[in-house]
């Protein structure tokens, strides 16, 4: 059974809404006061994510034609868009909000990164990012120009923490940093979630002993990866393909992320931008797992969700 977009919309309306209501109420700024609540911010943040608009701009048209009865109030786009960028923290909050009421209790999380693009490599210049992102190389892209991320998952599909970095930083320092930051609560990264406790199933892109040793030792992170096959003590091969079969979510995960949200179409000219725009489509990822959850439906089957 497939949701229209005005009942889809409607609902995540009321649940951004009764979630900010529980959040202390935002500082009075000098000047007129502004067109949208906060709620009708985050709600249209999210919305937008969809890749069945693909770009801002083609989703402000979509908006002004078809959104105007549940938003009169609609501003101009470049507003909209500052806006979004303005309410940041707390399209955060909600996709954790969202990921602790899907996630429920974990046996385990996966843990992975993936290559975001956000220029051609091969172009002069340095771009619109060039103090941010760098060159780097994944198995998807091959050598790209853009961003690193890290994304902490549930069996399930929910994602319970993401961070990312310049391209050519390594899984393992990424890795420790979100540990680090998960187990410190630091309000500057509050993407990474809060810990579950529970191991954290990972690819050789996080091999090391002596890293697991300290991050359990120091951020009470369990880590559990195969070793490089040329180890003295490998694993047998069943072990290396049951490890694979439970990581498999996380593949799905990203795919939804790069295509079904648009990520890999991502071509950031602000970091901030950036930014706020991946708080929203995890965001609505953890919303649709959500909502498949209440409708009886796999928690991943995005794809006739919204018949458009």
């Amino acid at each position: 059974m497939s949701l229209d977009p005005d009942t889809f919309l409607t609902g995540l309306y009321v649940m951004v809404d009764t979630f900010c209501k529980t959040l202390p109420a935002a500082a009075r700024r000098v000047g007129r006061p502004t067109a949208l609540t906060r709620s009708e911010v985050v709600t249209l943040a999210l919305f937008e994510q969809w890749a069945r608009f693909t770009s801002e701009r083609d989703f402000y048209r979509y908006a002004e034609q078809r959104l105007r009865g549940a938003f009169p109030q609609l501003p101009h786009r470049a507003q909209l868009n500052r806006r979004i960028r303005a309410e940041r923290a707390v399209i955060v909050a909600v996709g954790q909000h969202l990921a602790a009421a899907a996630a429920g209790d974990v046996a385990y999380e996966v843990l992975d990164g993936t290559g975001v693009a956000v220029r051609n490599s091969k172009r002069r210049g340095g771009g619109w990012l060039p103090e941010y992102a760098g060159i780097g190389r994944c198995s998807r892209l091959g050598w790209y120009e853009g961003f690193h991320l890290l994304v902490a998952a549930t069996p399930d599909g929910v994602i319970t923490g993401y961070g990312f970095g310049s391209a050519e930083v390594k899984d393992q320092p990424l890795a420790e940093t979100f540990f680090a930051a998960r187990d410190t609560q630091d309000p500057r990264l509050a993407t990474v979630g809060v810990p579950s406790g529970e191991p954290y199933l990972a690819d050789s892109g996080f091999i090391g002993a002596d890293r697991h040793a300290l991050w359990q030792a120091a951020f009470g992170a369990k880590v559990i990866c195969p070793p490089y096959r040329s180890a003295a003590r490998n694993w047998p091969k069943p072990l290396r393909r049951w490890l694979s079969s439970l990581r498999q979510i996380i593949e799905s995960v990203n795919t939804k992320l790069l295509t079904t949200f648009r990520l890999e179409h991502e071509r950031p000219h602000a970091l901030d931008g950036f930014y706020a725009r991946l708080a929203a489509k995890t965001a609505l990822h953890n919303y649709c797992c959500w909502l498949n959850q209440q409708l009886g439906r796999p928690t991943l089957a995005f794809a006739d969700l919204l018949g458009w």
